[in-house]
């Protein structure tokens, strides 16, 4: 997942005052994760959380590193083509072998990898339209809902930081 690049080719035709709004939302839930990983001892990075049993440092880096895939699931939608194939078992098959091949991830790392892709997925944000965030395609994780970009990017890569750091929060200070 962290060799994914995200695509920020699309410049827009008017500075969207809606995509410039998601993209600082995501920006303030990154930093807000952040701040968050930055205080945190060893012995809490390496705290398994009572959800899914992943360590809090692997939570920290998954963030990180399916922003990547959030924002192509979003430019999919926002080019108006359908997001077929992609189920809740598809999501917890990445989530588990992400959580193997990244067991020793470092504080360090998992920062590094979240202030890169977070800023990567911002400025992708920010090149969308406000026609390409009104677009709506059928999207199979939803049951193939045509669901807008907008909302695509709202409940995935906006919201994943804020959903994972309450998470996180609850799990360490009960």
């Amino acid at each position: 997942m962290t060799n994914t690049s995200i695509s920020t080719d699309a410049e827009p035709s008017t500075t969207s005052h809606r995509a410039n709004a998601l993209a600082d939302r995501l920006e303030q839930g990154a930093r807000a994760l952040i701040a968050f990983a930055r205080g945190l001892t060893a012995e809490e990075w390496q705290t398994r959380t009572p959800q899914d049993g992943r360590t809090v440092g692997i939570i920290v880096h998954h963030v990180a590193s399916v922003y990547p895939v959030e924002i192509q699931l979003a430019q999919i939608v926002a080019d108006g083509k359908p997001v077929t194939g992609l189920t809740a078992a598809d999501i917890d098959a990445m989530n588990a072998q992400h959580a193997a091949e990244n067991a020793g991830v470092t504080k360090e790392a998992a920062i590094d990898l979240l202030q890169q892709n977070s800023a990567a997925a911002a400025a992708a944000i920010r090149a969308l339209t406000d026609e390409q965030l009104a677009n709506a395609a059928p999207v199979s994780l939803y049951d193939n809902a045509p669901l807008t970009c907008q909302f695509v990017l709202e409940d995935h890569a906006v919201r994943h930081s804020y959903h994972h750091l309450d998470r996180l929060r609850r799990a360490l200070r009960p």
